[in-house]
C-alpha cells in the first residue's frame, strides 16, 4: 500500500511554489539536501515521478497531476481550518448570551464586557438585564449561557455558584448634611425622605434587611425597581437611600456622595447557570472579568472617600 505522509506533502508543495530544490529549502526553513532526499524518497516510494527536472527547475510532471491536485485540496482545507481557528479566537461568527441584575450592569458589566472584547474583538455580545424572577426562563431555556444575580436562584435545574461578596452604602446629595460624616447608620437615614425598592422584591428585601434588624420602620417617600433609578432619584436631590456598592462602582458620579453604612449587611453576587451545561469558552473567560471586576470594585468608590 503505497501511502504519504504530511512532511511529504508539506515538502511537495514547497518545490511546487518555488520550482527548486534551494527555494523549497528556503521555504521550510531546512537544507536543501534534506528536501532533494525526500523528494527522491517519495517518488521511489509511490512508483511515480512528481516532477520533471528541466534546466535546474523542477516541474510538475503531467502524469502526476492529479497527486498535485490533491495536494492543492489539502492545503486548501488546512488554511481554511487556519482562517476558522483565527476567526474563533477572534470570536468571529460566534455569540456569547448572558444577563445580568440592573446593579451589576451598570458599571460592573461594563468593565467585564470592555476585557472581554480585548481578548476577542469580533464576539458578538448580547447582553440582557434581568430581575430574579425572570432568570429561571432565560437559563433553562438557554436564551444565554449565564446570569450574574444579588441572589441565587432557587431551582433545582439552576446551580449558583458565589461570584463576591459586597456591602451596602448609603448615597446621598451632594451637599446633604450627612456628608460630613464618615460613616453613615440606619439611625441617621431613618427620618429622612427614604428612596427604596420594594421590600417584597428579593434586592429591595437586602436594602430593608438593615431597618428590620434595628427595628426600625423604612419609610419610604418614593420607590423605583431598579437601582440605577434610585440612583438617579437621590442625585437629583429627591432623598437619600441605600445601595449596594456593586451599583455606584464608579470613581466620578457627580451628585451623589456615598458613605459605608454602619450597618454591616452583606450582599452576594451569584452566577446561575443551567446544571449540566457545559459552558463556552467565551463564556468562561467573561465570568472571571466578572469576579475580577466584582474583587475590584470597592476600589473604584473609595476613592471618593479619601479625596473627600
Amino acid at each position: 500500500m503505497r501511502e504519504i505522509t504530511l512532511r511529504q506533502i508539506e515538502v511537495i508543495r514547497a518545490v511546487m511554489l518555488r520550482g527548486t530544490i534551494s527555494g523549497a529549502a528556503e521555504h521550510l526553513g531546512v537544507s536543501a539536501p534534506g528536501i532533494s532526499r525526500l523528494i527522491k524518497h517519495t517518488e521511489e516510494s509511490l512508483g511515480m515521478r512528481l516532477f520533471e527536472r528541466r534546466a535546474g527547475l523542477f516541474v510538475p510532471a503531467i502524469e502526476a497531476g492529479a497527486v498535485f491536485d490533491q495536494v492543492r485540496e489539502v492545503y486548501k482545507g488546512v488554511e481554511n481550518l487556519q482562517n476558522a481557528l483565527e476567526s474563533l479566537h477572534k470570536g468571529e461568527d460566534v455569540r456569547l448570551a448572558f444577563a445580568s441584575a440592573p446593579s451589576v450592569a451598570q458599571f460592573i458589566a461594563t468593565r467585564a464586557i470592555r476585557t472581554v472584547r480585548k481578548r476577542y474583538p469580533d464576539l458578538f455580545i448580547d447582553l440582557n438585564i434581568l430581575k430574579i424572577e425572570e432568570t429561571i426562563d432565560y437559563v433553562l431555556l438557554e436564551r444565554g449561557e449565564f446570569v450574574i444575580m444579588s441572589s441565587a436562584v432557587r431551582n433545582p435545574g439552576v446551580d449558583n455558584d458565589l461570584l463576591a461578596e459586597g456591602r451596602l452604602v448609603a448615597i446621598l446629595p451632594e451637599g446633604h448634611p450627612l456628608e460630613e460624616r464618615e460613616v453613615v447608620s440606619v439611625h441617621d437615614l431613618a427620618n429622612e425622605d427614604f428612596i427604596g425598592v420594594d421590600p417584597a422584591d428579593p434586592y429591595g428585601a437586602i436594602l430593608a434587611q438593615p431597618f428590620r434588624e434595628a427595628g426600625l420602620e423604612m419609610r419610604q417617600t418614593i420607590r423605583g425597581r431598579f437601582a440605577q433609578t434610585v440612583v438617579s432619584l437621590v442625585r437629583h436631590g429627591l432623598g437619600v437611600a441605600l445601595i449596594d456598592e456593586f451599583s455606584v462602582a464608579e470613581v466620578y458620579m457627580p451628585g451623589v456622595v456615598r458613605r459605608p453604612l454602619k450597618e454591616q449587611i452583606p450582599l452576594r453576587i451569584y452566577v446561575a447557570t443551567k446544571k449540566g451545561r457545559v459552558l463556552s469558552t467565551f463564556a468562561d473567560y467573561a465570568i472571571q472579568q466578572f469576579r475580577k471586576e466584582l474583587a475590584g470594585a470597592r476600589l473604584h468608590w473609595t476613592g471618593q472617600l479619601e479625596r473627600d
